[in-house]
């Protein structure tokens, strides 16, 4: 019995010296750590979203005040596009299509998505990857889906809110949330 516990101690004792030496030891130092964070949900869909298009920013880039300041204060910038990847689709034989439906700040025309920030008097028009208007808060037509991926394409552009608008320089920021629905 004495025995063990003399083994125990210096088994102990060696283990510590070890530990010391380790901590010490410039080959041993922390140079670098961090955590990694994994996150995400399961949805009952027939097709995944590809996490890079889920949260997106879409950059519409410095619009000149007289662009927008065309046409009674309807003028436009130049759109810019977007999507938004599906990934394994699992339609099956009878298909399926998807439709979009964009909700956020209200803007001026009705149907168009508000800015916020410094500039005024303008706001984000949506579009499909037909070219057709996007109403905010509306579905848009529905794009038919093959099994595997899928791509729904888009664009946005910045327009004049019209003739009672005043064009005020500045910096904006808008957010459009997303709601796919499958038929």
């Amino acid at each position: 019995m004495k025995l063990n516990k003399i083994v125990l101690g210096v088994s102990l004792a060696f283990g510590i010296a070890s530990f010391a030496h380790a901590a010490t030891d410039p080959a041993y130092k922390d140079q670098g750590h961090g955590t990694v964070t994994f996150t995400g949900s399961i949805i009952d869909a027939p097709c995944s979203i590809d996490p890079d298009t889920i949260d997106q920013t879409v950059n519409l880039g410095q619009v000149s005040n007289v662009a927008l300041e065309d046409d009674g204060n309807t003028g436009t910038s130049t759109p810019k596009f977007f999507e938004i990847r599906l990934e394994k689709c699992n339609i099956g034989a009878a298909g399926k299509s998807v439709t979009a439906k964009f909700t956020g700040a209200k803007g001026v025309p009705d149907g168009s998505l508000g800015i916020a920030g410094s500039a005024k008097g303008a706001s984000i028009i949506m579009t499909d990857g037909d070219g057709q208007l996007i109403k905010l808060g509306d579905a848009t037509a529905a794009q038919t889906l093959q099994n595997g991926n899928n791509t729904l394409l888009f664009s946005a552009y910045l327009q004049g809110d019209g003739a009672s608008a005043t064009i005020v320089p500045g910096d904006f920021k808008s957010v459009a949330n997303f709601t796919l629905a499958y038929q």
